[in-house]
């Protein structure tokens, strides 16, 4: 296993030091190691390094770069942009859609027939039509999928926005507004609250500068930036700042290291091409459909020609043309268009549930899935903290609804900022002491946007909400001096023009609980400050024990009173050095923040749970919030090891794997697991894992892959594409999502809505319940078409069914009653969403794969490495096709293929046995009967002549008990019989569509005419039918008669009515002995809507 290293792109001159690569990836490809080095530079040695003019002390007086050396260096290194992803170019695209086997079998046809009809012109002057119409279908199936491809990846660009536009810099030692494009090495970068960082920078000066590394490194909370750094890992030092990252706090200056590709989220896009996604469970199938019909048409196509040639001395013309006839009467053309056609109704229907699919074939990959990988942050939840409790004056209060039986319900009372002083105390250093703010006063207060990290969000959404004066607190009690929160301290402190009994200043504090509590002496009793006791700090335990244990995040406040005989008014106040108080505080409170779950997804998580898959949550975040949300929401019901353990009072090691159920696994023990390891979690019901990095969610794929799973992954972040790239679905968010994610993935949420996933799940299963229904259809006139060609050679009676009345059966009302299925409803709607996935993964499913992997490797042991690393070895087509064709002829394949599993196929064995033994002899007997009876209705021809005389029918006259029937009465005959048993099968078929609506239960109800298109499909395909026959002179190209007597409507309606009976019967034998599985029931699933709710009062 060859093992890249990618990092950034070392510029020209380089400072020799310390080298650290930022990203790893497995990869085919060889990648060379380069370094970063200017986390370890102080800013003067960066600036030297780029050689550009910078102020330290005053970084808005920099010099910068000068426009013509930033155009000089613009001109060498190129535009500050990511390349887009490698695309063929659409003719190739094309291309490769017109060469699939399936066309490819109708061009080499319709090539035959010109052939034909440049060898012999007057016999096969029919030719000139079928052969069009063979190349005009394969051209046609080859264009409608290339348009749909190509309408989603012109939606998906509309989304794509791969680097801001605008961006401030000092040049010429003034601060301009370019386009970020336009950045270059050593460009002087001004950097605002709000900004979308333009490039990869090394900080060189700020204030209270923080950014939000979530879709870089998965970190939930911004992270401090300014120009001192200890770190030495380039993704930690606080003195760089990456490109696509937010500042949500505070300003800076930067100076530009990298640009474009070279930059961090360039180089984790570039490492997304080097993951490949399987082709889907649908492409496979469909796939492996063709492949078995192409070998069937072809053998006996050949087998008859040879026939055709020797035993009936045919000659090669009508030979040949007999072959192309059988070969053509085997393939079911109008499949492709049905197939695309009915997924891209689909993906239509998805596109308003707010999925937009960009492959068509992952609309079906979406109902087939068996495992969901989901991370936590904006998909399951909010992605906005939200103020849950407050313990103050020594009282529990809850700022949002309860459940009425909830234990917390029982114990606290709903927050009121009057209840006692403390609590007004706490609500007003909420308000003020926060550093985040609204971006706007219009609107609804839950839903203005505010600029902010995400936990002081939530502190002055629910201040605003309670303080009357929320919107003047600054204003009132304006602040003197500020001490942001950083990683030693652990707490914010902020000093306000706030008065009270002993002098006009207030002190507010809040941070990590027990930092704040080491700092106070008293605690605020609700009345007054009492001196804190032993009895208080037992309190104080038991409520954030009782927050954290619910994955809260904790924040505690505390205030000082500052006394006017110390701190006077117009008191000034240092930083350095320090003249303010640092201890002897009144504590105050805590409050217990959450980002709750979104509105749906607990119902969503249950109903996924439900249809048999599994849900795992993949985050960044601590193990007990993580398994706290998913207690919530459905994905963790049952005890981890260390519950059972306490429970029953034994150690961990002493409870038996298998009483297991729920595991979470923390990321530092991921890398470290073996593969016994692997396999004990991934046989868990319940998992999550935490703290967990890109390279683990990739690893977790890659396991669930090999052990069978069709693997679905949502993300968001830049780090989530490799994952996202690899998954069979990947799952992307388009408001919160980076365009590099969007890029990778298969679908996108346009709502960033997890319950809106669930709801394509459910679109998804449909389409392959309507996609199977549509194929047993459409593939069971199939033997029809191919007795009648078969018939023509053992009996020798006259053609049934010419090629090109086949073509228009395939094409003509087939397609046109087959795409109606697109739009049927499920027959139960509350049992598809019960029903096992369709390739469950199981024991003996696992078993099965890894017997079989076993006997690939042995077999061709150069494919076991790169199985090993988690891809497909790559192979030539033609080593493809040796091996197909060598496989196809192993005593192995037929048992694999014979080989009894839990697996639903688009085409199985009940497909195949109602389509082409069952419905499609009597479907051929019908027609059959309507061709005899035509031919003797009009002409008087029996069943017996046209065996007798068949050979030669047309050719020459004959004399059958005393009548002459001249060749003209021969083709005027024949042309009866055609006819008949071209509208016989449209009746035929016409009662096999609700046939093959009911696929879980019998062929009756009212489900079966819910769908209006069902009627409006048959009524044109019968008006087309009607067409080819009646309608001079439509008819004359086809050589069918417009004098057929209506009598053959009642004939094919009795066989019709006829196959109805068999099918309801057959429904009931099948139900009974082979009937529905359910997927087993689970226990504990909570289906209602989540608690959570903000009620706003402006």
């Amino acid at each position: 296993m060859t093992e890249q290293r990618v990092a950034f792109v070392e510029p020209q001159a380089a400072v020799k030091t310390t080298k650290t690569t930022l990203v790893k990836s497995p990869s085919k490809k060889s990648t060379k190691s380069v370094s970063v080095t200017e986390h370890l530079l102080s800013a003067s040695e960066v600036a030297a390094k780029y050689n550009v003019k910078i102020n330290e002390e005053k970084p808005q007086d920099s010099f910068g770069l000068t426009a013509a050396e930033a155009a000089k260096r613009l001109a060498e290194n190129g535009p500050n942009q990511l390349t887009p992803p490698k695309k063929r170019h659409w003719l190739l695209r094309f291309l490769d859609i017109l060469l699939g086997l399936f066309n490819l079998m109708l061009i080499v046809s319709g090539v035959a027939c010109y052939i034909l009809l440049g060898i012999n012109y007057e016999a096969n002057y029919q030719n000139t039509y079928l052969g069009a119409i063979l190349l005009l279908v394969a051209f046609g199936n080859a264009f409608m999928e290339f348009y749909q491809m190509q309408k989603s990846a012109a939606i998906l660009d509309s989304f794509l926005n791969l680097i801001p536009s605008l961006c401030y810099v000092i040049r010429d030692g003034l601060t301009q507004q370019i386009s970020a494009k336009e950045l270059v090495l050593g460009d002087i970068v001004v950097v605002r609250s709000g900004d979308k960082l333009p490039a990869d920078l090394a900080i060189i000066a700020s204030t209270d500068l923080k950014v939000d590394n979530s879709s870089l490194t998965g970190e939930a909370d911004p992270q401090e930036r300014s120009k001192r750094n200890t770190h030495e890992n380039p993704l930690e030092a606080t003195n760089l700042a990456f490109n696509g990252t937010l500042a949500v706090v505070g300003n800076g200056y930067g100076i530009v290291i990298r640009t474009g590709d070279n930059t961090v989220i360039g180089q984790i896009a570039s490492l997304t091409a080097n993951e490949e996604r399987r082709e889907s469970p649908l492409s496979v199938e469909i796939e492996a459909f063709v492949k078995l019909i192409a070998t069937i048409a072809a053998a006996t196509a050949i087998l008859f020609f040879i026939i055709s040639m020797t035993v009936k001395n045919s000659g090669i013309s009508n030979s040949l043309n007999f072959a192309i006839g059988t070969f053509v009467s085997f393939v079911p053309e109008g499949l492709p268009a049905t197939v695309t056609m009915l997924l891209s109704f689909a993906a239509a229907r998805m596109a308003k549930r707010q999925v937009l699919c960009k492959d068509l074939q992952g609309v079906e990959t979406l109902g087939a899935i068996t495992l969901l990988a989901t991370d936590k942050t904006g998909t399951l939840t909010r992605n906005q903290m939200t103020l849950t409790f407050v313990w103050t004056g020594l009282k529990l209060y809850f700022a949002q609804n309860l459940p009425s039986g909830s234990a917390e319900a029982q114990i606290a009372v709903p927050f009121d900022q009057n209840a006692s002083a403390a609590a007004n105390e706490l609500l007003h250093a909420a308000a003020i002491n926060p550093t985040a703010k609204f971006t706007s006063i219009e609107g609804p207060i839950a839903t203005r946007e505010i600029l902010g990290d995400a936990t002081e969000a939530g502190l002055i959404r629910f201040a605003a909400v309670k303080l009357p004066n929320f919107e003047t607190a600054l204003n009132e009690y304006p602040k003197v001096l500020e001490i942001p929160f950083n990683s030693t301290n652990k707490w914010a402190m902020t000093i306000h023009k706030k008065r009270h009994a002993t002098g006009s200043l207030m002190l507010y504090i809040k941070g990590a609980p027990e930092r704040v509590l080491k700092l106070c002496t008293s605690i605020h009793d609700g009345e007054a400050a009492v001196p804190m006791t032993d009895t208080h700090k037992a309190q104080f335990d038991e409520m954030y024990t009782l927050f954290a244990s619910k994955g809260h995040r904790v924040l505690a406040f505390a205030c000082l009173a500052l006394p006017e005989t110390q701190f006077p008014e117009n008191f000034e106040f240092s930083k350095d050095p320090i003249n303010y108080p640092t201890s002897n505080f009144t504590f105050l409170g805590l409050t217990s923040l959450e980002d709750p779950p979104k509105h749906g997804v607990r119902e969503a998580v249950g109903k996924c749970r439900a249809a048999g898959i599994r849900v795992m949550m993949v985050t960044g975040d601590h193990p007990l919030t993580a398994e706290a949300i998913g207690r919530k929401i459905n994905m963790m019901l049952t005890d981890t090891k260390p519950m059972i353990a306490k429970k029953r009072g034994i150690s961990e090691a002493e409870v038996p794997e298998s009483d297991v159920l729920a595991v979470v696994v923390h990321g530092d023990s991921i890398d470290g697991l073996t593969d016994a390891e692997w396999e004990t979690i991934l046989d868990k019901e319940e998992i999550i894992f935490a703290r967990t990095s890109p390279k683990h969610k990739l690893d977790i794929v890659k396991r669930a892959q090999g052990r069978g799973h069709i693997v679905g992954v949502t993300g968001d972040g830049v780090n989530d594409s490799p994952a996202l790239k690899k998954a069979d679905l990947g799952i992307a968010m388009n408001i919160s999502g980076s365009d590099v994610s969007k890029e990778a993935a298969a679908m996108i949420l346009l709502d960033d809505n997890f319950a809106s996933a669930v709801s394509g799940i459910e679109e998804g299963r449909l389409i392959f319940q309507n996609l199977k229904k549509s194929v047993q259809y459409t593939i069971t006139h199939t033997m029809p078409e191919v007795w009648a060609n078969l018939l023509y050679i053992i009996l020798s009676i006259p053609l049934p069914l010419s090629s090109i009345l086949i073509l228009v059966v395939d094409l003509g009302f087939e397609l046109i009653i087959a795409l109606s299925y697109a739009f049927d409803v499920s027959e139960n709607p509350a049992g598809l969403m019960k029903l096992p996935p369709r390739k469950p993964v199981t024991p003996q499913s696992i078993e099965r794969l890894y017997r079989r992997r076993a006997l690939d490797h042995a077999e061709y042991p150069e494919d076991a490495a790169a199985h090993e690393e988690g891809r497909e070895p790559e192979l030539s087509k033609g080593t493809k096709f040796a091996r197909g064709v060598k496989k196809f002829f192993s005593k192995r394949f037929w048992a694999e293929t014979f080989e009894k599993t839990e697996d639903e196929v688009l085409i199985d064995g009940n497909v195949l046995s109602y389509s082409y033994l069952e419905a499609g002899t009597i479907q051929t007997l019908g027609c059959l009967t309507c061709y005899f009876f035509a031919m003797w209705y009009h002409k008087g021809v029996t069943p017996y002549e046209a065996m007798k005389f068949g050979a030669d029918w047309g050719v020459n006259p004959y004399n059958y008990s005393g009548r002459l029937v001249t060749a003209a009465d021969q083709v005027e005959a024949l042309a009866f019989g055609q006819s008949a048993y071209y509208v016989g099968l449209m009746f035929q078929q016409c009662f096999n569509h609700f046939i093959c609506k009911a696929r879980l239960t019998h062929p009756y109800g009212s489900f079966m005419f819910k769908n209006k298109w069902s009627f409006v499909g048959i009524f044109g395909g019968g008006i087309f039918s009607l067409l080819i026959v009646y309608v001079p002179p439509v008819n004359i190209a086809f050589l069918t008669s417009w004098k057929l007597t209506p009598y053959v409507w009642l004939i094919g309606l009795a066989w019709g009515l006829l196959l109805y009976i068999y099918a309801i019967i057959r429904s009931y034998l099948k139900l009974k002995y082979a009937p529905i599985q359910y997927a087993d029931q689970i226990e504990g699933l909570q289906m209602f809507p989540t608690r959570f709710s903000i009620h706003d009062k402006k």
